[in-house]
């Protein structure tokens, strides 16, 4: 009875998660709308709805070796560390991936892992620091979370919820620079001002902006969740994360605001708060009940201290690159 419970609440939480995703979606495209009728009256809407799908659907996304030059990433061959290699082609073929994806390697001291692309052309970047603090369990469970997002479209996703951000942002500006230009109408002919229609392009960039995060932490749940199905190790990727938060996160607290933490409200988070996500996880780890194919011996899949074909430790800290990136 306990494994058939956790099955239906976890496909329970998976399909909120989903709804609640497609819910924001509609929001974020409501605002988009609403702004289109605004302007231009129903035509407007109609133009909005022809220019999105064909955007979405003739728009090539960025590339995944172009987002690696970007960071300074290097290609890992099989050869440098067949560990690693292996252990990300065993996940890729438990989410059900049609192929590999690609792996690099970023330089820098920061703990960070990050997936770009979609199913069938994705590439994962993991950088020195990541791999030389994580152990073992800790760094598949990471891996597990990125590959989760890839198998989830969730790159796709945020995209598209980054286009509806912009193409809201760029009609709110064009509805503002009109009631601008035509200020003097307003002023001397004592023409009519629809307050409520002018707050709604001042703040729908915004709104829309919180339902873009708000979506961001959705996917972040949800990819937690998948990667336990693919590792059956909640401790693992609850492990990693108080980690990061401990060493990531008091570095940059040093730089940015020395003696206490960085305030971060809820509602601007593009993360879940860290300690709600190890929360659902170590939840999962004393339910013991049926979370997926654990492997039965996780090792560290890179042995740092005897392979150096990946270069040695990484001393100079992480700093801002003239492409807008820290790394």
């Amino acid at each position: 009875m306990g494994r058939g419970m956790d099955r239906l609440r976890w496909r329970r939480s998976g399909w909120r998660n989903r709804l609640q995703s497609l819910s924001l979606l509609a929001v974020m495209a409501a605002f988009l709308a609403l702004l289109g009728w605004l302007l231009w009256g129903p035509a407007g809407i109609a133009m909005l709805l022809v220019v999105m799908v064909t955007v979405v659907a003739f728009n090539p996304a960025i590339s995944p070796p172009l987002v690696m030059r970007l960071y300074g990433a290097t290609p890992i061959h099989p050869r440098q560390a067949p560990g690693l290699r292996d252990l990300v082609a065993g996940l890729a073929a438990r989410a059900g991936l049609p192929t590999i994806p690609s792996l690099h390697y970023i330089p820098s001291r920061m703990l960070n892992a990050f997936a770009v692309g979609n199913r069938q052309d994705a590439a994962l970047a993991v950088t020195d620091g990541l791999l030389r603090r994580l152990d073992g369990p800790e760094l598949t469970g990471v891996l597990a979370h990125e590959m989760s997002h890839i198998r989830n479209n969730d790159l796709w996703v945020m995209g598209l919820a980054d286009l509806f951000s912009r193409a809201t942002s760029l009609l709110s500006l064009v509805g503002q620079l009109l009631v601008l230009v035509n200020l003097p109408l307003i002023v001397f002919y004592d023409v009519t001002v629809n307050w409520l229609a002018l707050a709604l392009l001042v703040f729908a960039p915004s709104l829309s902006a919180l339902a873009q995060l708000a979506l961001s932490r959705s996917r972040e749940y949800e990819a937690d969740l998948n990667a336990v199905a693919l590792t059956g190790d909640p401790a693992g990727l609850a492990g990693a994360l108080g980690k990061i938060e401990r060493l990531q996160g008091g570095l940059f607290e040093r730089i940015l605001m020395p003696g206490r933490r960085v305030p971060e409200p809820s509602l601007l988070r593009t993360h879940p708060p860290t300690d709600e996500r190890i929360a659902r996880l170590m939840a999962l780890e004393r339910d013991g009940d049926d979370r997926g194919p654990r492997p039965p011996d996780i090792h560290h899949p890179w042995d740092h201290h005897r392979d150096h074909r990946l270069g040695g430790p990484v001393e100079t800290p992480p700093r801002w690159r003239i492409s807008g990136l820290w790394h």
